[in-house]
């Protein structure tokens, strides 16, 4: 056998059962969160509990028509790179829209959140010389990698430990900082202390680079976001977001200072060497920022839900890592108990949602990452609780009495 085929095929057989399986599923257009799964060569109707389409804007009809519209005027594809024959105007209106949203000077999209993370920190952190990145220590793994690919020094602070940054940064008075984090964790749905942050950023010259993949829609004015709900908006350089997620399409951007944002157009590879968004993402992703700008329904919706699914859980005591956002992590911290929960709540309840394990989360650590979004009902949260307690004992689980520290 090929040495390499062997080596992975040894490695496969080593990692067991902790293999991902994917379920494929069929999301029903207009009724999220009802969706089809197909298993054992049948289709099942089902209940989704672990989209990021939070806000259900995937499904909304002014997204859907936005859609519809750009590819009758403009097909399926960008056709090109942004530089290269695939900048469409869509492309250019929504990047305004986002730095508008954010009270910034100037915006870029990239096809993902991955590669708006990559390709802006390898830039941000890379190219001046001698700069000294302080990195949360749960940073998303596109965080890595970008600070990877930049070259540039990293300094790990604990998650969410401001003195321990604050003591790490200390020690580096006359180098060009830049300070790198989330404001709300994708596994934990922890929230990041960003007043205090930005209070040291501040006294150390130290640019700021927040990820609110998980909160622009959901959070803030106009769903600008955590900072803007904090009121300090102002004071983050960069911040970096998805049209994947609360804005329902698909896409990442940064928004920043103009130089910075140029910067990032001119040298990032993940921006120049790849092909744009389609069109009609774009235009999708446009009617959803415009929409949720100004309407307060779908993060109230979104709120209410996240906060009694809290409520049951707590008074059923089956623990979860935060209560600060609508990521409700219900906390396991075993691989083959989580996916035995994960597929009873399937198979008994048509209720899917995915267990997290390594390398997503730490081995020990694995979670059923709920996420209710703005588009399931009363019934659906309190089902949903029940089906769950059902199921706690029954899989060998105990029984908390208070929400878990994050």
């Amino acid at each position: 056998m090929n040495a390499l085929i062997d080596h992975f095929t040894r490695e496969m057989e080593e990692f067991g059962n902790r293999k991902r399986d994917f379920l494929e599923i069929g999301r029903r257009a207009g009724r999220f969160p009802s969706a089809v799964a197909k298993t054992g060569g049948r289709d099942h109707d089902i209940s989704v509990w672990c989209s990021n389409d939070y806000l259900s804007m995937g499904q909304h009809p002014v997204v859907l028509a936005a859609v519809k519209e750009a590819v009758d005027a403009f097909g399926a594809g960008a056709g090109g790179s942004r530089n290269i024959g695939g900048t469409n105007h869509y492309h250019v209106l929504l990047e305004k829209e986002l730095a508008e949203l954010h009270g910034k000077e100037a915006a870029a999209i990239f096809p993902s959140g991955y590669t708006a993370n990559d390709g802006a920190l390898s830039v941000l952190a890379g190219r001046a010389p001698d700069t000294i990145v302080f990195s949360d220590e749960l940073n998303h793994a596109s965080i890595i990698d970008g600070l990877r690919h930049s070259k540039a020094e990293k300094k790990i602070f604990r998650h969410n430990d401001t003195a321990h940054l604050e003591e790490l940064i200390a020690a580096h008075p006359d180098r060009p900082k830049l300070i790198v984090l989330e404001s709300v964790y994708s596994m934990s749905g922890d929230v990041a202390p960003l007043a205090e942050v930005v209070r040291i950023a501040k006294d150390h010259d130290a640019v700021l680079y927040l990820d609110e993949v998980h909160a622009v829609g959901m959070y803030g004015p106009e769903g600008a976001g955590i900072a803007a709900r904090e009121g300090l908006a102002g004071d983050v350089d960069v911040v970096m977001g998805t049209t994947g997620k609360g804005f329902g399409t698909a896409g990442g951007y940064i928004a920043g200072p103009a130089v910075l944002v140029d910067a990032v157009r001119s040298f990032s590879r993940s921006f120049i060497f790849t092909t744009s968004l389609p069109p009609s993402t774009a235009a999708g992703a446009l009617a959803a920022v415009k929409h949720l700008r100004g309407s307060e329904l779908e993060r109230t919706r979104l709120a209410q839900n996240a906060r009694l699914l809290q409520r049951r859980l707590t008074g059923l005591g089956i623990p979860f890592i935060s209560a600060d956002s609508h990521i409700v992590s219900v906390f396991v911290g075993d691989d083959a108990r989580c996916r035995r929960l994960s597929a009873l709540l399937l198979e008994r309840h048509g209720i899917y949602v995915q267990p997290i394990n390594a390398p997503s989360v730490r081995t020990g650590e694995e979670i059923l990452r709920a996420a209710p979004s703005a588009t399931h009902t009363t019934d659906e949260v309190e089902r949903f609780a029940a089906a769950l307690d059902g199921l706690w004992s029954e899989v060998g689980m105990a029984r908390e009495t208070a929400v878990r520290a994050a």
